[in-house]
């Protein structure tokens, strides 16, 4: 299977009333977590590189070689999509784009709508001439990925007439309205804007995307999904596990020193967590050609 955008897999998710899960890659052991929990899960899947982690793993020509190898290696059959997440830049998506990359983030929700609505456009008329898909944001989403921070005084909802104006003067795929969503642990209850979501897929028509996947509570993913979103975005809960386990493992096996010792578990701690997510957001099965 080679890499796809993400166009029809969030269409198909929309009409089928299910999300695709985005997994984000972080190390080596995370894409092949990812990789082989969506294939023994017979789920579509995307494949996130926060701007953060780009020369942290060795640059985007290197990552999408990864990735492409992997596929091949374990003989990846179900869709995947390589996406660059909340890429800060015009420069950087088509930095992406060129290299390999199915689908990109243009992320300029900090600047004023127009200039948002412009720079994401020319962002998706390049995106398209190369079959690649685009995301975009409104509103700001709190709290801190990687080294992205919005403080919560910062944060704000989406507004609906505004997202119309988005879809329409960009042709964007898809929507990453703020809706309550933040990056990172959540501090007590998240609540969505689940009515607004609603009413944005209504407007717009087009897959919506959830950030900040990890915490919410499993009723309100089952409810986002019903109310238009299509892409639901998990990073926090997979570093959590995946820390959690090595320092399991070296605390209860101090003399070991091969990495492999500690870091095979940790990656099937990961595999557990996505195969997880997927049943949650009803992908699993989707894909007939994958292994269960």
């Amino acid at each position: 299977m080679t890499l796809v955008s993400m166009t029809d897999m969030l269409r198909t998710a929309n009409a089928g009333g299910y999300a695709v899960g985005q997994f984000n890659l972080n190390n080596l052991e995370f894409t092949q977590a990812i990789l082989t929990a969506a294939e023994e899960e017979s789920s579509p899947v995307i494949l996130g590189v926060s701007e953060a982690y780009i020369p942290y793993m060795g640059g985007l020509p290197y990552i999408y070689g990864m990735v492409n190898n992997l596929i091949d290696h374990y003989g990846i059959t179900v869709p995947v999509a390589l996406h660059l997440d909340h890429g800060s830049s015009y420069e950087v998506c088509i930095r992406a784009l060129k290299a390999g990359f199915t689908s990109v983030m243009m992320d300029a929700s900090h600047h004023s709508l127009e200039t948002n609505i412009e720079t994401t456009q020319r962002v998706t008329d390049a995106a398209h001439v190369l079959g690649a898909s685009v995301e975009a944001e409104l509103g700001r989403i709190g709290g801190r990925e990687d080294d992205l921070e919005v403080l919560e005084a910062e944060a704000s909802y989406a507004e609906s007439a505004d997202c119309l104006r988005m879809v329409k003067e960009t042709g964007i795929d898809c929507l990453a309205p703020a809706l309550g969503s933040v990056h990172g642990p959540y501090r007590g209850q998240p609540k969505l804007g689940l009515a607004r979501m609603k009413e944005i897929h209504s407007l717009t028509g087009v897959p919506l995307v959830l950030h900040g996947g990890s915490g919410i509570p499993e009723a309100e993913i089952r409810e986002a999904i019903a109310s238009g979103t299509a892409k639901i975005n998990v990073n926090t809960d997979n570093q959590t596990v995946f820390t959690q386990t090595i320092r399991d493992y070296l605390q209860n096996h101090p003399e070991t020193y091969d990495p492999r010792h500690y870091l095979n578990p940790a990656r099937e701690a990961i595999k557990a967590a996505v195969r997880d997510k997927m049943r949650l957001f009803g992908s699993s099965g989707q894909e007939k050609g994958g292994r269960v």
